[in-house]
């Protein structure tokens, strides 16, 4: 199954979409990855998606990644003496240690290190935003603070601190246990929710010990602040952008979104685009006008991938919610101002031989207007390097390891398939032409350019060019 376009769809498996069917047909409508949310999974529900998902990808013969995303720390008040309070702007509320339910004055912040690491002048956000309180003094037990914004707090909303470095480590308890069940399964990535510091990532990668790729949601304003180093410790992110809306004002997003998808993409680190991007589509058929031009902004961005979330998990039309995304993607990337955007956005290589090898790909196929570059790729170095080039030609992405071509499935532009290793140039070259025949990508008498390193089966050592033409029987003519 080929794609008619190069970004990817990222979607999430929930209620709506959680047999061996449903998924198929999410698969047939466009979604090339899918993402398990371990807020709403346990672990026997993870396992069970896990193995429909690649009893889908037995049947369509193409390459799946698998997104396990963990949940974070959930960060909330206590309870109160009649469920709810009604605040008054400018009054003084005290959150506390103390368990009591709480009343108009106060009320229990169940979380020792909020309470150690708040600061005077520091906001804290409850409900997702709806109320806002400025801190005005803190003893590492209380936090006497001032009613900002907002008016009614019921039992257990959600807090938001944008100005404050909480000292914890991101990954919780509960997410140290679906790790470790995440890691016994057949995924690909991991997701680490509310990544503040690089530390964060370390922490991860060391339990994961390369099985998985990581990545890092940047839904703090704290990881802005080390957003270079974040990127660099991570092998992708995604802009989660509800929860920067939450800590951020919301006219900040689309810049910060903009400026994301550039550094991934100067970095050569797959970038995912996600939250309420088809919101209305979990209610409706059909979506907003202003979501198609949310969805629109970050193909034309050159984002890797964009996501579904409750639309495809918990929506009326999951089905339909993939192939609108589909076919918005589609109808961006047909646009003629979509090759200059991306043109105009292109970095120029880094200084070592396997991406200049990768740009003069690029460039050669796009002189010489080839059909089809075809990538060698063991550690999928090779593929990301070409994706990240952004060319107007197709790619090929062929591994001997299925993990590789799976991790590559949620990248721009690359078509993914399993191929045995190669033994020589030869058969590389032949091995090249015929699956970019079979694939539908080439004709005989076509000409495509390949890379790979030599010697053969040595990751990251890209370092040859061929170009050859797709003979009359699919293999190579010259």
């Amino acid at each position: 199954m080929r794609r008619n376009r190069k970004v990817k769809i990222l979607a999430t498996l929930g209620p709506a979409s959680s047999n061996s069917e449903m998924i198929k047909k999410l698969h047939t409508a466009g979604a090339d990855s899918f993402r398990i949310n371990m807020s709403h999974a346990p672990h026997d529900h993870m396992r069970d998606l896990v193995k429909a998902i690649r009893g889908v990808e037995k049947d369509v013969g193409r390459p799946i990644a698998i997104l396990v995303d963990l949940q974070g720390p959930k960060l909330r008040v206590g309870i109160f003496e009649n469920d709810a309070v009604t605040l008054t702007e400018g009054q003084s509320f005290t959150l506390d240690s103390d368990p009591t339910p709480g009343n108009e004055n106060r009320v229990q912040l169940p979380h020792p290190e909020i309470l150690e690491a708040l600061k005077p002048g520091h906001a804290i956000l409850l409900d997702d935003g709806r109320l806002r309180l400025e801190t005005i003094s803190v003893d590492g037990k209380s936090a006497v603070t001032k009613v900002i914004s907002g008016t009614k707090l019921s039992n257990k909303k959600g807090v938001s601190l944008p100005d404050t470095l909480i000292a914890s480590s991101a990954l919780t308890p509960k997410d140290r246990l679906d790790l470790d069940a995440a890691l016994k399964e057949d995924i690909d990535w991991i997701a680490l929710s509310f990544v503040q510091r690089p530390e964060d990532i370390a922490e991860v990668r060391k339990i994961a010990r390369g099985k998985v790729g990581i990545m890092a949601k940047i839904e703090k304003p704290q990881a802005l602040e080390q957003i270079t180093e974040i990127i660099e410790l991570s092998d992708a992110i995604m802009v989660a952008r509800g929860d920067l809306g939450v800590e951020l004002p919301v006219q900040k997003v689309p810049g910060i979104q903009k400026q994301l998808i550039r550094a991934g993409r100067r970095a050569g680190k797959p970038v995912v685009v996600a939250t309420q991007m088809l919101e209305s589509m979990i209610t409706a058929p059909v979506p907003t006008r202003a979501e198609v031009s949310d969805v629109a902004t970050a193909v034309f961005e050159g984002a890797d991938a964009v996501m579904l979330s409750a639309e495809s998990a918990a929506g009326d039309y999951p089905v339909e919610a993939v192939s609108t995304m589909d076919s918005i993607a589609e109808e961006v990337e047909r646009d003629p101002n979509y090759a200059k955007i991306l043109y105009a956005q292109r970095t120029e290589p880094q200084p070592t031989g396997s991406d200049a090898i990768s740009a003069a790909a690029r460039q050669i196929a796009e002189t010489l207007n080839l059909s089809v570059i075809v990538c060698f790729t063991s550690s999928g170095a090779t593929g990301i390097r070409a994706s990240r080039e952004r060319p107007e030609t197709p790619i090929i992405a062929l591994s001997p390891i299925k993990e590789t071509a799976r991790r590559l499935a949620i990248v721009w532009g690359l078509h993914c398939v399993v191929s045995d290793d190669v033994k020589d140039e030869d058969n590389m070259v032949d091995r090249a032409c015929q699956i970019a025949h079979e694939e539908g990508f080439a004709k005989p008498g076509e000409r495509l350019i390949i890379s790979a390193g030599v010697p053969f089966g040595t990751p990251g050592a890209t370092n040859l060019l061929r170009i050859a033409f797709v003979g009359s029987d699919g293999v190579s003519g010259i």
